[in-house]
């Protein structure tokens, strides 16, 4: 579904990517792992068309659609959540019967209501949640979650690994951006570990899986011992 080969970008003359290269196969749950300023956020936006790259290619499978939640969403403070469904959707150029018949129903999926609750009363969990909704509009083919667990408690965190996992189920495929290596072992298939703009390894959770541990370490030993090079 996503090829990404030797994919490079800079900033005044500071390399954030370099020459990375994976491959997401329909149904995928793939993680991009490292620690802050590894360049994942910057990978996001390449493929997202939203910052051009220095070099390389980035191929998604033709006709396929995008949905993005972002790890620091922001809607119109004077909205409810149902009234950005219908806005997103109509800058989507939905129709108004399938934004009507749609964003309840993705409201729900969330874990929130069709209230009159406005945006600038939402936490930061319900915030996440929305952007998901706001995501799953129009039906993608590919999801790309920056930090999706981002602010949520302990309950919600668990809430959004299973709507996580059912959307895998539904056939999704989902390129995500997580912190939480917890919650990487819960959902993902595959990954990649990154450190200043390169990935230092990919890694695989069936190899976790069969003995739970890959070279004698966990997931999160391995994460730890890559980053530490």
């Amino acid at each position: 579904m996503v090829t990404v080969e030797n994919l490079t970008k800079s900033y005044h003359k500071k390399t954030v990517v370099s020459a990375i290269s994976f491959t997401v196969k329909k149904g995928e749950v793939f993680a991009l792992l490292g620690s802050n300023g590894a360049g994942k956020s910057t990978t996001i936006k390449m493929i997202l068309g939203l910052v051009k790259p220095d070099a390389g290619d980035i191929m998604v499978k033709e006709g396929k659609v995008i949905g993005y939640s972002p790890e620091t969403p922001f809607f119109p403070v004077f909205l409810t959540g149902m009234e950005v469904l219908e806005y997103y959707g109509s800058l989507q150029k939905m129709k108004k019967e399938v934004i009507m018949e749609t964003a309840p129903r993705l409201l729900e999926q969330v874990g929130l209501e069709k209230d009159r609750t406005k945006i600038k009363h939402y936490s930061k969990g319900m915030l996440q949640r929305l952007a998901l909704a706001q995501a799953l509009l129009g039906e993608p083919d590919i999801l790309i979650l920056d930090e999706p667990c981002a602010g949520l408690d302990a309950m919600g965190r668990l809430e959004m690994l299973e709507i996580i996992r059912k959307l895998k189920e539904a056939g999704k495929t989902t390129i995500m951006n997580t912190h939480i290596l917890s919650d990487i072992e819960k959902v993902c298939d595959k990954g990649v570990i990154m450190k200043k703009g390169k990935i230092l390894r990919d890694f695989r959770m069936i190899d976790f899986q069969k003995d739970g541990a890959l070279e004698g370490v966990s997931l999160e030993e391995l994460f730890l011992k890559t980053v530490a090079v």
